[in-house]
């Protein structure tokens, strides 16, 4: 009963340590006004770079503003008050603008919805499963290449309302058949609305440069919005084109759910996933990196279900963790979770108060934040260094982005995740080596130096003893190779000693090259010896099948030969040899 009882209550130890939000665990710190003010400042400072942001991933994905700024208060609170992280901030995402554009597009608005909250399902339950300790095995030139795609697909989607073009029909949505129908509609570009956008663009880049700590986006968004006023300037707005912001928080409704709509849904709300959890959990890593703190990936993945699951019952689209929100909650001097939960607060008093404000902000000052979005989210350098770094990591970058840019976003990533695993594969496969050593042989007979260093020549003078020496992982990806090397066995060997002491691990394929080894080794008569084994293996080998006597463990290649009697060339079974 104790040891049940203690096995329980380190489980729940375990368990809490895994999914306690950090706002629990900063308010059981000393938590006063003066970590509540910097709390307060940071979110203000979030909330001014969010509120246009949200509106314009919004239009972009196919949605309303107020649906943005919908899903920047639901995500930002929640994710924050139930986030694994300190410094995370929720809300829509540009990552997200090609799929719920494609999902309202085919599914309609209440399609989107439903997905969305079928998506926090399968992230709450990514996260209970402790499945967001693996996400970070995403190889790095795979991130980098979906997400530069996503930017160019960004930057396609807003050209329009850059330009202020007339378009034959509909936009679509393909980039290759959009990019000829846009070529086509280029002699109707209004002067007025290029100016309006690249007036935005301007404003931004010179801000950063010569003021960065200034919200650039927000001033770009009000300067050419009062312009746009005062000069009555034709230019599509958020009024024009959706009749301005409702000054009221929408109450939660259920969207329309049936079987068939369910299982229809079923690889967009896996897509949603996905790509949330990928892009929420990077988001938590350069928080960490620029904090030094450590978030908990599975709570993070629970808030970031919840979030969404609320977000489609209010009529928002996908909440996922923002990496340029959250970077500004850290250098705006942000305590914890209390910072983000603040930022949905202001959000929300700008719906209650200021809603009709927005009405007079351009389409095409939106497009200009987007643009600069866009850009920043392609990173230059890492894509110039991985380009330069090998050949693999340069195919893995080109393949994500050509999917991404010219197929499917999920298409991308299990193809470049398959990419980098074989990659992987090959290059553990390459450190894994294989080197033989008989101590008998004659200096200006061995291959090479490293054959002969390792060992003391006066251990053995048995000419029919082989010593092979395994280095680095021995897995499937290197199984092969190795275990063609074992099989061509010298025909005079007697004793062959397998030495273990520099493999870390071995999985089942390994396991089983070696099991065949032993059941040759007995057919032939042949003594086999494996040296430096630890206990765990030879408990993993027993269970293939490989135990004494089909072979003897010693600990060390030394110990081996020198069991090894003089003129029989075969070990006793029960020379006391164990492993280390």
């Amino acid at each position: 009963m104790n040891r049940r009882s203690t096995g329980s209550a380190a489980s729940r130890q375990r368990f809490l340590e895994l999914f306690t939000p950090k706002l629990v665990t900063i308010l059981q710190e000393r938590y006063g006004l003066t970590q509540f003010r910097s709390d307060l400042l940071a979110g203000l400072t979030v909330a001014i770079v969010a509120l246009p942001l949200s509106m314009a991933i919004a239009i972009a994905s196919g949605a309303s503003p107020a649906q943005g700024l919908y899903t920047a208060v639901i995500g930002g609170f929640l994710v924050s008050a139930l986030g694994g992280s300190r410094f995370q901030i929720g809300g829509p995402a540009g990552a997200f603008i090609v799929l719920v554009a494609t999902t309202v597009q085919l599914h309609g608005m209440q399609g989107l919805f439903l997905a969305t909250i079928m998506s926090g399902v399968f992230l709450m339950l990514a996260g209970y499963l402790q499945l967001g300790s693996y996400i970070k095995f995403i190889p790095y030139p795979v991130t980098i290449g979906f997400t530069a795609g996503i930017a160019v697909i960004i930057f396609a989607s807003q050209i329009k309302e850059l330009l202020g073009l007339t378009l034959e029909g509909p936009e679509p949505g393909a980039l290759l058949e959009k990019l000829p129908l846009i070529w086509q509609s280029l002699p109707t570009v209004d002067i007025t609305t290029l100016c309006v956008s690249f007036l935005t663009i301007g404003i931004i880049v010179a801000l950063k440069q010569l003021r960065p700590q200034w919200p650039g986006m927000l001033i770009a968004i009000v300067v050419t919005s009062i312009l746009t006023a005062l000069l009555q300037l034709p230019l599509s707005t958020i009024g024009t084109a959706f009749g301005g912001i409702p000054n009221s928080f929408p109450m939660p409704a259920m969207p329309e759910v049936s079987l068939g709509k369910v299982i229809d849904l079923l690889p967009v709300a896996l897509s949603f996933a996905l790509l949330g959890s990928i892009e929420s959990l990077l988001s938590a890593v350069v928080a960490d990196g620029m904090t030094g703190r450590r978030h908990r990936s599975n709570c993070e993945l629970v808030a970031q279900g919840i979030a969404n699951i609320a977000s489609g019952f209010f009529g928002g689209i996908c909440v996922t963790g923002t990496i340029a929100r959250t970077a500004t909650n850290v250098r705006a001097g942000a305590h914890g979770p209390v910072a983000g939960m603040m930022h949905a607060v202001f959000l929300l008093l700008f719906i209650l108060l200021a809603a009709p404000v927005a009405s007079y902000i351009p389409l095409a000052s939106l497009a200009g934040v987007l643009a600069i979005v866009a850009w920043n989210m392609i990173e230059r350098h890492a894509i110039a260094m991985l380009l330069r770094a090998s050949r693999g990591d340069a195919a893995v970058l080109l393949a994500t982005l050509s999917l991404t840019i010219f197929r499917d976003l999920m298409e991308a990533i299990i193809v470049g995740f398959a990419l980098g695993s074989v990659l992987f594969i090959h290059r553990m496969s390459r450190t894994t080596a294989i080197s033989t050593h008989r101590p008998w042989v004659e200096e200006d007979q061995a291959d090479n130096a490293e054959d002969r260093e390792p060992y003391d020549e006066a251990l053995a003078s048995n000419p029919e003893v082989v010593v092979y020496r395994i280095t680095g992982v021995f897995f499937f990806g290197a199984a092969g190779s190795i275990g063609t090397v074992l099989d061509e066995i010298a025909d005079g060997c007697k004793v062959l000693i397998v030495d273990f002491t520099e493999v870390p691990f071995i999985d089942s394929t390994a396991a089983n090259t070696l099991e065949g080894l032993a059941a040759k080794s007995q057919r032939r008569g042949l003594q086999l010896v494996f040296t430096g084994v630890s206990s765990e293996l030879v408990e993993q080998l027993a269970s293939y099948g490989v135990h004494e006597p089909m072979v003897v463990f010693s600990p060390s290649i030394e110990q081996a030969l020198q069991a090894i009697p003089q003129g029989d060339e075969r070990l006793p079974e029960a020379t006391g040899l164990a492993a280390g």
